[in-house]
């Protein structure tokens, strides 16, 4: 149980981290922007990413504790989590959707290779990332629609 509760305080804990580089932008920067009317709408956010930072945690446990958590299948899920972080710094943080969306992409090819590295070593681990995967690809949508419809604001 130690290694489930390090592997989900990690993952909030970027989560975290991500948050408080953009809560000052959610109520600035952000609210100035133009967005798409399928733009969700800004409580759902948190909700959304606690879910799924609680998932990418359990994911990582099912991993870790079949001794599997090494090579690749690491390498994968630590070099995601960190564009994770990333993603947030460079939208939020630094204000800059074009080169976060180009970072988007890059974060959904290592979620994508996580998912694939993790199957063979617990199906149940890959399954829990696939909701990960679909809300990135929104997010991706979301964040190259924004770039486009700001392009004087990066």
């Amino acid at each position: 149980m130690i290694q489930l509760l390090i592997a989900v305080v990690l993952c909030l804990g970027v989560g975290g981290i991500g948050g408080v580089m953009t809560a000052k932008s959610v109520r600035g920067w952000y609210l100035t922007l133009r967005k798409p009317s399928w733009n969700p709408p800004s409580w759902l956010f948190g909700p959304v990413w606690t879910t799924l930072y609680v998932m990418m945690g359990v994911s990582a446990w099912l991993v870790w504790r079949e001794g599997a958590f090494v090579g690749w299948a690491a390498t994968a899920f630590v070099v995601q989590i960190a564009l994770n972080g990333l993603w947030s710094y460079l939208f939020f943080y630094r204000h800059r959707p074009d080169l976060a969306f180009i970072e988007i992409i890059a974060m959904w090819a290592s979620i994508l290779a996580t998912i694939l590295l993790f199957h063979p070593v617990s199906a149940l681990a890959s399954y829990l990332l696939w909701p990960y995967l679909a809300w990135v690809s929104f997010a991706s949508y979301l964040n190259f629609t924004i770039w486009r419809l700001n392009p004087r604001r990066v």
